[in-house]
């Protein structure tokens, strides 16, 4: 066992913990469970109470931790488009993408209005935003919502998820969409499946990378 990778591992988690609030309200719940026990033993029906609202907050965060992997993968892009979160909506016309010399997929794109290069992704499961881009953009972590591990060139790393308004590259715009904010990933900005699993069809056609999404849209200028 590589005891060095999972102490990395661990203390990476323990740092993050402040940072979700579903955490909190989990430890929450199990505080009150554990007094509504305590305060039993003489007053059985308060006990009572306090033990239920803590196993109905349990089960609420369970139920919000589903909701958000479940939306984190594209197998369920289907299966929740609410519940607190927004809606994902792939909409445009075909757009062709060249490839790049390093054997690549580059598009220009705009992210809520701020232009931005990405690396077209078929391998990754998100869409992944560098730090930079998320503060020209505007964006931050959502609230609630429980960081990712990264595995990156320097180790592991703990991205926060957002929420991107509007994402446009070519004829194809992408609305309310679900990224994730990777402070590993340097530069990089990644379009990943769980935008390109919403488009009509994903083909290469003699070195073109074409992206043909379901509704046509103006061509982005």
């Amino acid at each position: 066992m590589d005891w060095s990778a999972l102490s990395e591992q661990i203390a990476l988690s323990v740092r993050e913990l402040p940072r979700s609030g579903l955490l909190m309200v989990a430890v929450g719940a199990m505080a009150l469970g554990i007094l509504g026990s305590l305060v039993g033993r003489g007053l059985p029906a308060i006990g009572r109470l306090l033990r239920t609202v803590s196993t109905l907050a349990l089960m609420g965060v369970l139920v919000l931790v589903v909701v958000q992997l479940s939306r984190l993968d594209p197998r369920f892009s289907m299966a929740v488009p609410e519940i607190g979160l927004p809606e994902q909506v792939v909409e445009g016309g075909e757009t062709r993408v060249p490839q790049a010399p390093d054997g690549h997929y580059w598009l220009r794109a705009r992210i809520n209005g701020h232009e931005a290069h990405f690396l077209v992704d078929t391998g990754a499961t998100l869409t992944a935003i560098s730090q930079d881009t998320a503060e020209r953009a505007g964006l931050s972590p959502r609230d609630g919502a429980l960081p990712i591990r990264m595995q990156t060139a320097n180790g592991p790393v703990a991205a926060q998820i957002t929420s991107i308004d509007e994402l446009r590259f070519g004829n194809v715009a992408a609305r309310g969409l679900d990224a994730i904010i990777a402070p590993g990933l340097g530069e990089t900005n990644v379009i990943g499946m769980n935008l390109l699993s919403r488009l009509a069809s994903v083909r290469i056609e003699q070195g073109e990378l074409v992206l043909v999404p379901n509704n046509p849209q103006a061509p982005l200028e």
